[in-house]
């Protein structure tokens, strides 16, 4: 359906923008941490598409057929000691044709309820067909570049909605095309990216973002500083940076132990902020990875990890001791994150994760939920991760990975009561 002519290549003018997982600051850093990874350049040529072919009645002279030039990375991971690895594609590609406004679309309806159309309406529901077969021709065209022990190309494609159940219709809309024309394209149990996120609109005045806070928000952010929290910034080979790193650690592991959750190594976090500061140094244009911890009277008792880029501000991590957690610390790191990413010139500050659903106060994950959410962003829900199986060995392999999946999020939390 899509002509896919893909070349690999060493350097690029996209050091900064875009999704920061495509980066090659981020790529380059996970190949630090037993990853491999390549660049391509994909020439795609695109197909009539039915509903641009039915507007171009209107102007026969009009070409319908286009052309673009794509770049991305594919992170690939082996396993087994080599036997075989999964290519990863994260927050790649968007839709392939761009949709309707949405303020055209809540327009077309006037005069107590009659439709008035005047113009073909593209939705992402009216491409899922466009959409499955895209995601296994680019993985078609890539196969051959990739590593000869790849079994999977994993997408997290950058496709997402704000409202749940139209996430939830997209995706089975996928499922029901994958297999009614035949595509090798499977809905991975286990997505790599969260999917579910809230995110802040920074090109809005600080007041404007405020605003749209809940007021107990707002309360708990005056309520810290009020209290005499302060929040310190360590970045840019800051000479404190690696003993900051380890009370960060230290912070997560007591995160952890409260939670249930896991983490990376120590080296893993200072790699990666040390990474960036050596890049900014040298002025590498790159994204820029911050550490700020929550004191007071001399106690350090929260801390959040975070990266800005051109395009989108970053909450990577967050830790916090169970000590002072009634002063209201990660309100205030969170609000001095959002100003820091808002003078940087990033477009939007996303909390990276949380549940698809939270309000009830017996979900799980509620105070998680409530926690991201009432910032004031806009709750979105990506479409997840999708699976191009390229060898049988990946059968055998997705099935292990659920179970491991299963035995990490369900079976050893409810063993410790949680």
């Amino acid at each position: 359906m899509f002509e896919i002519n893909v070349k690999k290549i060493d350097e690029t003018q996209k050091t900064n923008c875009g999704s920061f997982l495509q980066t090659p600051f981020w790529c380059e850093f996970k190949a630090n941490h037993g990853w491999q990874y390549n660049r391509f350049e994909l020439q795609i040529v695109y197909p009539k598409n039915e509903v641009l072919d039915n507007d171009c009645k209107h102007n026969p002279t009009e070409n319908v057929i286009e052309q673009k030039t794509l770049e991305v990375s594919a992170l690939n991971r082996s396993f087994a000691k080599g036997f075989f690895s999964i290519a990863y594609i994260p927050l790649f590609p968007s839709l392939p044709y761009k949709c309707t406004e949405q303020s055209l679309i809540d327009n077309a309806f006037e005069q107590d309820g009659v439709g008035v159309i005047t113009e073909e309406i593209i939705t992402p529901e009216t491409q899922t067909i466009e959409f499955a077969h895209y995601l296994q021709d680019i993985a078609n065209a890539l196969k051959p570049h990739l590593p000869k022990n790849t079994i999977a190309i994993r997408f997290d494609p950058d496709v997402s909605f704000t409202d749940l159940d139209e996430r939830d219709l997209f995706n089975y809309g996928l499922k029901t095309v994958s297999y009614a024309d035949k595509i090798k394209l499977k809905k991975n149990f286990v997505d790599i990216q969260p999917p579910d996120t809230s995110i802040i609109d920074l090109t809005l005045s600080e007041d404007k973002i405020l605003s749209k806070m809940h007021s107990k928000w707002r309360y708990n952010i005056r309520y810290a500083e009020k209290k005499g929290v302060s929040i310190h910034k360590y970045l840019i080979n800051n000479s404190n940076l690696s003993k900051k790193i380890d009370k960060f650690y230290e912070l997560t592991k007591e995160t952890n132990a409260r939670d249930g959750n896991s983490s990376h190594a120590k080296s893993y976090y200072l790699d990666l902020i040390q990474r960036s500061a050596q890049n900014h140094e040298q002025n590498i244009d790159s994204p820029l990875v911050t550490l700020y911890i929550a004191e007071h009277e001399g106690d350090e008792i929260a801390s959040i990890m975070t990266l800005f880029s051109k395009d989108e501000a970053i909450y990577l991590y967050g830790a916090s001791s169970n000590k002072k957690r009634n002063f209201m610390p990660n309100h205030l790191l969170q609000w001095t994150a959002i100003k820091d990413a808002k003078s940087y010139g990033s477009k939007c500050y996303d909390f990276y994760g949380m549940s698809p659903e939270g309000k009830d106060e017996k979900h799980p994950m509620h105070g998680l939920y409530m926690f991201k959410s009432n910032f004031g962003g806009q709750n979105i829900h990506r479409i997840g991760s999708w699976d191009v199986p390229v060898k049988f060995i990946y059968y055998p392999y997705c099935f292990a990975e659920k179970l491991r999946a299963f035995w990490f999020k369900k079976v050893k939390k409810m063993i410790k009561g949680r």
